[in-house]
């Protein structure tokens, strides 16, 4: 049976194509790979980077391309860009996940951030390192895995450092000596292994006592500032105390001595007198001692009060005086009379 375009067999599936020549295909395919070479024959450079050419898996320090646009051998030469002058880093108990609202959202890794400390207390401490690639042949070639192997490294320098201290210091005063000497020991551990990294800083993140001992840290804490500031108390009034007393000292130093140059002074004008009036007394003896009589006299006298001179031979004299009252003192005449 017959119907209409098929035959008896059914429908002719046969199409007559155009007789293409085979060079023309055998020049297609050759434009085509050519331009894909030509293509992946040329690579560009970022300024912060260089280049690394692999020659046939060879590395030559002269095959080394700066920023720009470059030519490489086709299947030839492997092109490696290392960012030297792009700051790395690495986080260590904690991973930044992202930033919302202008803040960085984290995700906190306890297995990296527990630690002991020298004195057997416990510690949460979270850091970050930032680095460079100082020597892109030792950063590609001199160790395998230098990422992993790097950040190894700065875990285990931390973990030493922090061993090597107490608690208090680790999250109050040392911090900053901790993160330099983590940064310089890290350095030398690297330049050892030849990785060929230059570590700019390390920064302690955040440095807390695990969360089941915060209170009773907290609490340890308030006392030693309490401690602190009663130290601090006390030196100020030992600080005050101290130089008065030492001033009050000096004061009644400098007086003794005053006092004692005084008297020495005065003993010496003292025997400087008594030795000018002894001279004067050799001179003329009686007339000395009867000028010294008078002048004793004169300084007693004053001081006694009323006095009565009278004979020695007057006769019941003493009820008519009336000692009781002021009774005037007469001279006596110059026979001996009352």
């Amino acid at each position: 049976m017959t119907n209409g375009r098929f035959g008896s067999d059914g429908p002719n599936l046969n199409i007559n194509l155009p007789d293409i020549p085979l060079k023309v295909i055998r020049g297609v395919v050759l434009i085509i790979i050519a331009l894909g070479l030509g293509a992946n024959s040329f690579y560009t450079v970022q300024p912060e980077e260089i280049a690394v050419i692999l020659r046939f898996g060879d590395f030559n320090p002269d095959r080394i391309g700066g920023p720009g646009l470059h030519f490489k051998v086709p299947l030839v030469d492997q092109v490696i860009k290392v960012p030297v002058q792009r700051q790395l880093k690495q986080e260590f108990g904690f991973r930044t996940v992202g930033v919302r609202a202008g803040r960085s959202d984290y995700t906190e890794v306890p297995d990296e951030s527990n630690m002991l400390t020298g004195d057997l207390n416990a510690a949460v401490v979270e850091w970050e390192v930032q680095y460079r690639i100082a020597e892109a042949e030792k950063y590609l070639f001199h160790v395998r895995n230098v990422d992993e192997t790097f950040r190894d490294m700065s875990e285990a320098v931390m973990r030493q450092v922090v061993g090597d201290r107490t608690v208090n210091e680790v999250l109050t005063i040392g911090r900053s000596e901790v993160a330099d000497l983590v940064r310089q020991e890290l350095q030398i551990l690297a330049d050892q292994y030849e990785t060929g990294i230059a570590v700019d800083q390390v920064i302690l993140q955040d440095v807390n006592p695990p969360d089941r001992v915060k209170p009773s840290f907290n609490e340890v804490n308030q006392a030693q500032q309490e401690k602190e500031q009663k130290i601090n108390v006390a030196e100020k009034e030992f600080n005050q105390a101290i130089p008065a007393a030492e001033g009050e000292a000096l004061r009644q130093i400098q007086e003794a001595e005053g006092y004692k140059v005084g008297r020495i002074n005065r003993a010496e004008g003292e025997a400087t007198r008594f030795r000018a009036l002894y001279l004067e007394y050799t001179k003329a003896p009686e007339v000395t001692r009867k000028r010294m009589y008078l002048e004793t006299l004169g300084d007693i006298l004053p001081k006694v009060g009323n006095k009565v001179v009278v004979d020695e031979n007057v006769q019941g004299l003493v009820p008519l005086l009336g000692l009781n009252n002021a009774v005037p003192v007469r001279q006596p005449s110059a026979g001996g009379g009352s």
